[in-house]
Formats: structure tokens, C-alpha cells, sequence
């Protein structure tokens, strides 16, 4: 057992999050943790982590394991670079020998300037930093929060393949779908302040909470039956009550005094949007760059009043800024957008609205819209956040008590009160819970107009898109037919083409011998490396030397055999180098001879 958490509780305020709560973490288990937004899950996180002490209950981790955790919104050090960011936590030593590794981890995760203070990096910038860091610093439990957020496609798929071969403890809450389907072998359901524990990943629990939901209600209707019986049993007759059986009385008050099973509220959309035109948005010819970097060349397209557009792409590709130019927010540098005289927009943007954190929940929606009409008939400010889960108690509360899914939820109401009938979505997964997701998608499918989505989230990629824009370099965009499984699938075959292609085109002509010679770097390197592998050695000799010395002190043990590991690694990638140069220089020296 790496960690423990036995019989936690926890509340804020008058708010219970977490009564009574146990999970054990076992090496090679791999928890995700899913339930309902303001449920508590990152605040279990953060008990289960030791950054929040818990009102009862007990942690315990392992004292030779070591933990690394990524927060929801994880704190930077004031000054520092992004380089010294991600080795806050290491001895200068190990930043010497992991600052290679480093870099290629955060080039990576698409941060390239290593020497770019932190506060002038991006709130999703920043996250990839601090994934950076949680990934290199040796741990034998993870605990993550959300962390696909501000991930793009290929980002998301090199970090699954990544926490697939990790073989410690994992515990995270995310809500990638395929994310808990591909790594996690259990789930862990957080609701009401109880948690249930599924040995499942994500589809297999789906199939076994719907039984266990069956069963409950096959039971309730069993007991209710059961209560109708004894109620008219127990009324007959003024005389007959006096000589009842008091042990069946008894029995028919404990069964009527049983709570029946909890059920999770969900989120209850209603079409919301207004008449659209023939006319919706045409680009044409729209280029846009900002300085050097081109991120839109020439690109025309209309817009359909039925389309289900996934946008994907590197981050900072330029998707957000397709979505912008479609809205109005940014204008091209050339070229021209023309939008019809019925088109509504409803933009859901990545950043979300400035909200007013004092301002209150009932405020904010009612400054928006008093009464909506729908499909379903007129509803009121009111009624609407009642559907989106924000009960009549929540709506007087301030916004800056919400938690961080609650005021994504806030926002994407505030959107749909509007009644748009063009849907702009940026990144619209981030932050919202699985139950959330599942019935945005069910809504989309209905939505009368159009949808254009900028995501991450293969999953809701595939419910949501009929076809793909790729955004790839110097502004230009592909477009593929299909959902997203559909574009990776066309994206491999265009691969393998080219590289068919490539090698044909080698093997078709003939190669020029090439002259052998070293490059400065490399002459350099050739130069210094017996005296770099003979410095390596001496480390190694050195750890052996404090490891023999440190006697029963096993944390300092552990320590110094994971940085004996580590420059054991270094020194066999030094020697395989010192192969290839030396080969190199003796096929040079040969060359030079003939």
C-alpha cells in the first residue's frame, strides 16, 4: 500500500464535501476520480496530497514513497524562469544532470522559451510548466487535477501513453473519457459526500453503476410496495389500531423512515436560440498574423447552418483565433467576414467572461435575460439555473464561492441564455464533469443552428464533429470529413504516403557519397567526453561511497540510489555517444587516407 485515507471529512462553512471517506492506493492502482462539479474533488485532492488537513480522519503515505502533485491552479515562485520553475523542487546537482531531459519534456508540452519569467506566461502555459515538473520529479504517487487542460490533441496523446507505462500509485480527476477508459483501472465516484469505489475503467463502470442503479430502484419500488400494504393494514379501523401487532407497526415506521437511494442532480438543457437566415458567416480570403507568425493565409469558408465543426492544432496554431474572427472579436488583416442580419452568436471562449466574484449568481443570469423562450415553453431566470443545477440557495451566493466547474457551468449558461443560433466553443470540456459533458453532447446533436468547437477532448470530438479543420503551420487549414477518430485515422494514411513517398523518391536517384566530417558542436563533444565519462564515473564512485556510509538512514538511501540511477543512465548515454563519435572519426580518417 502506498497511501492511505481513512474516514475523512471535511466542509466548508455550512457546506459538507466529504463525510466519512476511505480510499486505499495500492502500487499499480491508477484512480480517477469523477462526480458532479462542486462535489469536492479537488478538495479531496488536496487532502489526499497533505495541502489540506482534513476536519477528521487520518492520511498516511508510505515513508519511502515519494509524492508529486499537480493543483488545479498550480502556484508559481515570484521571478523565477521556466526553467527554474520546473527544478524549484531539485538540488542544483540534479538540475545539472536532468536539464536536457527538462527541456525536451517542456518542448514537449510546447514552452520553448526556457528562459521566459513565469508571470508572463499564459494561465494554461503555466499548467504545462507545473506538468513538467510533477512528470520529472521522481515519485512514486501521482496525483493530478484536470491534467489534459490546455493540452492540445498530440499533447494529450504522448501524456496517456506516458501514465499507461507509469507503474506507481495514480490518482486524478479528469474529464477526459477516453483518458479514464485507457489509463484508469478504477474509478472512484464522488457524491453526496460519500464515494464509491468501481475496479472498472470508465466503460465497464458506466455498465456497472447502471446495474447497480436498477437494482436500487428495483428495491424501492419493492419497499414502497411493501409501505402501501402495512399503511392499509395499520388504517383500518379506529378499534382494529388498539390491538395491532406493535413489533409490525415498528417495522412499518423503520421502512418508511429509510432514505431511498441518492440520485445526482444533472444538468437539464433546453433549446435556446433564435431564427437563422439563409445568410449565417462567409469568410473569404481572411489572412491574419500577429508580427512574424502567420496563423490564417487565405483561408474562405461558409458556414452552414446545420455544421459540426471540430477545430484542432497545435496550441498556439491560431484556433482560437479562427473562432475570434468569426465572431467579430479580431478583425483579418486581409480579406473580409460578412455575418447575416439574423445571426446570433454564442461564444463560449476559453477564458470565459470577466466575472464579478461579489456579484451574485441570480444577478449575473437575470442581467442577462429575465425569461427565455424554448421548445419546451418560456422559462424563467429562475427555472433556468435550476436546471443547470444551481438550486435556490446557490443563486444568492457570491460567484467568487463557486467552485471552478460551477463558474464554467455559470458561464456556459450565461451563453445559451442568450439565445445564439451560431455556437463558437472554446475548449468547452475544460473543467466541466463527465455527467456535464454527456448531456452538452446530447444537446448539441438538437442545437437548430450551427457549431464550431475548438477542443482537446477526442471524445466529445467524436459525439460532436461531422468534420475536422486542422490549424497547422503558416495558416493553413485542412479539412478532413468525419469526427475526430475519423482525422487520425486519415492523418497515419497520409503519413505513411509521404513517407512511402520519400523513401521512393531516395531510392529513385542516385546519392551523392557525402563527405564525412565532424561539426564544430561535435568536434568539440569528441574533444571533452572520455574526460566528461571519467567525471560520471567518479560520481558513481562518490554515491557508493555515501551509500556505504549512510547506514540505516533508508530515506537518504533511497535518495542517493535514484541520483546513482540517474548518472548511471547519463554515463550510458555518454558511452553510446563515445561509440558513434569515435566510430565517426576513425570512418573520417579513412576517408582522408584514400
Amino acid at each position: 500500500m502506498l497511501l492511505s485515507a481513512e474516514h475523512i471529512s471535511l466542509n466548508f462553512g455550512l457546506k459538507q464535501l466529504l463525510d466519512d471517506v476511505t480510499l486505499y492506493l495500492n502500487e499499480g492502482d491508477k484512480i480517477g476520480i469523477i462526480g458532479i462539479n462542486g462535489t469536492g474533488k479537488s478538495s479531496f485532492l488536496k487532502v489526499l496530497s497533505g495541502q489540506q488537513v482534513p476536519d477528521q480522519g487520518t492520511v498516511a503515505l508510505d515513508p519511502n514513497v515519494q509524492l508529486s502533485c499537480l493543483s488545479q491552479n498550480p502556484p508559481m515562485q515570484p521571478g523565477a524562469t521556466v526553467l527554474e520553475q520546473v527544478f524549484a523542487a531539485f538540488s542544483p546537482e540534479v538540475r545539472a544532470l536532468m536539464e536536457y531531459e527538462a527541456k525536451a519534456m517542456l518542448t514537449r508540452l510546447g514552452i520553448t522559451d526556457f528562459a521566459r519569467p513565469v508571470e508572463t506566461l499564459s494561465g494554461g502555459q503555466r499548467k504545462r510548466v507545473a506538468l513538467a515538473a510533477v512528470l520529472l520529479h521522481p515519485a512514486d504517487v501521482l496525483i493530478l487535477d484536470e491534467p489534459t487542460n490546455h493540452l492540445d490533441s498530440d499533447m494529450v496523446l504522448w501524456l496517456e501513453e506516458y501514465l499507461r507505462k507509469f507503474t506507481g500509485g495514480l490518482i486524478m480527476v479528469t474529464h477526459d473519457r477516453y483518458f479514464l477508459e485507457r489509463v484508469c483501472n478504477r474509478i472512484t465516484e464522488l457524491s453526496h459526500c460519500h464515494i464509491r469505489h468501481y475496479a472498472a475503467n470508465y466503460s465497464k463502470y458506466l455498465a456497472l453503476k447502471t446495474q447497480q442503479e436498477e437494482m436500487e430502484q428495483a428495491a424501492q419500488r419493492k419497499r414502497q410496495s411493501i409501505l402501501r400494504v402495512e399503511y392499509q393494514w395499520i388504517m383500518r379501523g379506529a378499534q382494529a389500531r388498539r390491538t395491532k401487532n406493535k413489533d409490525r407497526i415498528a417495522r412499518y415506521e423503520q421502512r418508511k423512515a429509510q432514505a431511498g437511494p441518492e440520485v445526482d442532480g444533472a444538468v437539464q438543457m433546453v433549446t435556446v436560440s433564435s431564427r437563422l437566415g439563409r445568410k449565417t458567416v462567409e469568410l473569404t480570403e481572411v489572412s491574419k498574423a500577429f508580427g512574424d507568425k502567420v496563423v490564417l493565409d487565405r483561408f474562405s469558408y461558409g458556414v452552414a447552418r446545420d455544421d459540426r465543426v471540430g477545430i484542432v492544432g497545435r496550441n498556439g496554431a491560431g484556433k482560437s483565433t479562427l473562432l475570434n474572427l468569426i465572431a467579430g472579436k479580431l478583425a483579418p488583416d486581409s480579406g473580409q467576414v460578412e455575418w447575416g442580419e439574423t445571426v446570433r452568436i454564442g461564444y463560449f471562449s476559453q477564458e470565459g467572461r470577466e466575472l464579478d466574484p461579489t456579484q451574485r449568481v441570480y444577478d449575473f443570469i437575470h442581467e442577462i435575460a429575465g425569461q427565455v423562450k424554448t421548445r419546451e415553453g418560456n422559462f424563467s431566470a429562475t427555472q433556468m439555473m435550476e436546471r443547470f443545477l444551481f438550486p435556490t440557495q446557490l443563486q444568492g451566493q457570491p460567484i467568487g464561492k463557486l467552485s471552478g466547474g460551477e463558474r464554467r457551468r455559470l458561464y456556459l449558461l450565461s451563453v445559451l441564455m442568450e439565445a445564439p443560433n451560431i455556437l463558437l466553443l472554446d475548449e468547452p470540456t475544460n473543467d466541466l464533469d463527465v455527467t456535464t459533458l454527456a448531456i452538452l453532447e446530447e444537446y448539441l446533436e438538437t442545437f437548430p443552428g450551427a457549431v464550431l468547437a475548438v477542443s482537446h477532448d477526442r471524445y466529445f470530438l467524436d459525439k460532436m464533429a461531422h468534420q475536422i479543420f486542422a490549424v497547422g503551420e503558416h495558416g493553413c487549414v485542412r479539412r478532413y470529413t468525419g469526427n475526430f477518430s475519423d482525422y487520425l485515422e486519415k492523418r497515419r494514411q497520409e503519413e505513411r504516403s509521404e513517407e512511402k513517398a520519400e523513401k521512393k523518391a531516395v531510392s529513385g536517384k542516385p546519392v551523392r557519397q557525402k563527405k564525412l566530417k565532424f561539426t564544430f558542436k561535435e568536434q568539440r563533444e569528441y574533444d571533452t567526453i572520455e574526460e566528461d565519462i571519467a567525471d560520471l564515473e567518479k560520481q558513481i564512485s562518490a554515491l557508493e561511497g555515501e551509500m556505504a556510509a549512510c547506514g540505516s538512514d533508508y530515506v537518504k538511501l533511497q535518495e542517493l540510489t535514484q541520483e546513482q540511477d540517474r548518472v548511471k543512465e547519463a554515463l550510458e548515454e555518454k558511452m553510446e555517444r563515445w561509440l558513434y563519435l569515435t566510430d565517426l572519426a576513425e570512418r573520417i580518417a579513412a576517408q582522408e587516407e584514400l
